[in-house]
């Protein structure tokens, strides 16, 4: 890279930006969505159990996956709900997961009556540390639950072998890991279930809508129950629910759009690895600059880029990120403010109608600062790096300049 482009005067002290020229972009739905969702409303039913595309959807999502099942559902919280209650999680029980997460994960473990307990990070992949969950594992534990961050795997080796060893059920976050690979697998594959988001910012979108994976019979089973309140749609079936379950059914028009933007998963995730690996690759080396570490065996899919600054070498996270932004980079500070343990509703123990219940179950188990000591400074100290199938190579270039000039700039003040 020439040495002149790093030299020049940083654009938030009134120099050129790095990239001057906006971002790729391009059109997420068209004419295939247009076309499928045509003949769904064709049918004259959108009900998911009568119509075509859900169970069309369910079949080539299976079959991309390798899965016997697929239970799909309204959203991906939902469907960490689903899994988290078909895989028999009962009030009071633990479930273990990543201290760096989305609130649906959280309201899965929630809404069955059982406790979420937080799990430190690796300094260096950002996802959950198995050394930190096999210290959290206690009698009353019954999952761990990782979270495949960013569109990078967990080290589910040890995870399984882990659940294996303490018989705890093993149930994969996957809403931000659409074919994401570990060691020769899928993450969503590997536990007994995966769980997928459809909503408006995941790798493709139906708007809303979730699934869940397994090639357990029984916890298909008791999810296709669990997501349409227990009511068996079997031909011939009696409806006759037997336990407590939710209307978390998807409908034709969501199964619609999925099965069109399913057809362009391929070219997506190809093209986010051909940025993100670009991006890794050219991060490698600048100072204070710390790129996203992966596990052994990992084919991250980059739903976003995340990476750590050294202060010391470059003075405060929110200045460098202010300096990348003004550079025309799509950055942000970090990914989350805090860990998520942190979120009031933890801090506040604030449970089912303004009681306390379900964290009353466990008195001992505390929310505070401190809790998590790699995921409290990730949270700190980390740049999110917007990445999309529509940026183009020059895109990468003018990246990669903006952030070798404000690094090299940064750290000669310092």
């Amino acid at each position: 890279m020439p040495q002149a482009q790093t030299l020049e005067k940083l654009a938030i002290d009134g120099g050129p930006k790095a990239k001057p020229t906006p971002y790729g972009m391009g059109k997420r739905f068209g004419t295939e969505e247009l076309a499928q969702l045509k003949e769904a409303l064709e049918q004259q039913t959108l009900f998911y159990a009568k119509g075509s595309k859900t169970k069309a959807f369910r079949e080539r999502f299976a079959a991309r996956y390798g899965v016997k099942h697929v239970v799909t559902c309204s959203s991906g919280t939902a469907a960490l709900h689903i899994a988290v209650a078909s895989a028999g999680i009962k009030p009071g029980d633990e479930v273990i997961t990543a201290s760096i997460t989305d609130m649906g994960t959280c309201i899965a473990i929630l809404q069955c009556g059982a406790i979420p307990v937080f799990a430190d990070l690796d300094p260096h992949t950002y996802t959950m540390d198995p050394a930190a969950v096999e210290k959290l594992i206690t009698k009353k534990t019954a999952a761990i639950l990782p979270v495949h961050l960013t569109g990078a795997p967990c080290e589910m080796d040890a995870f399984k072998q882990l659940a294996a060893r303490r018989s705890l059920k093993l149930i994969e976050d996957c809403a931000q890991s659409y074919h994401t690979g570990y060691k020769r697998q899928l993450c969503g594959t590997i536990g007994d279930a995966g769980c997928f988001s459809l909503n408006d910012f995941k790798h493709i979108s139906a708007g809303d809508a979730g699934m869940v994976l397994t090639n357990d019979d029984e916890l298909a089973h008791r999810a296709e129950l669990f997501a349409d309140k227990c009511y068996d749609r079997a031909p011939n079936a009696e409806r006759n629910p037997f336990s407590l379950a939710m209307n978390y059914r998807m409908c034709e028009l969501h199964a619609a759009v999925a099965l069109a933007q399913l057809e362009k998963l391929d070219g997506i995730i190809a093209a986010r690895r051909r940025f993100g690996d670009g991006l890794h690759a050219g991060l490698e080396g600048l100072p204070g600059i710390h790129p996203q570490r992966f596990v052994e065996g990992a084919r991250p899919s980059y739903w976003f880029y995340l990476l750590r600054v050294d202060e010391k070498v470059l003075g405060p996270r929110d200045k460098v990120a202010e300096a990348l932004a003004a550079e025309g980079l799509r950055v942000s500070a970090g990914y989350v403010p805090y860990a998520t343990y942190l979120h009031k509703i933890f801090r506040n123990r604030s449970g089912f109608g303004g009681t306390e219940w379900p964290f009353s179950l466990a008195p001992h188990i505390r929310y505070e600062p401190g809790l998590c000591p790699n995921a409290e400074a990730i949270c700190a100290d980390s740049i999110q790096v917007g990445i999309n199938e529509f940026y183009t190579d020059e895109d990468l270039a003018q990246t990669l300049v903006g952030f070798r000039k404000v690094a090299t700039q940064l750290a000669a003040r310092s």
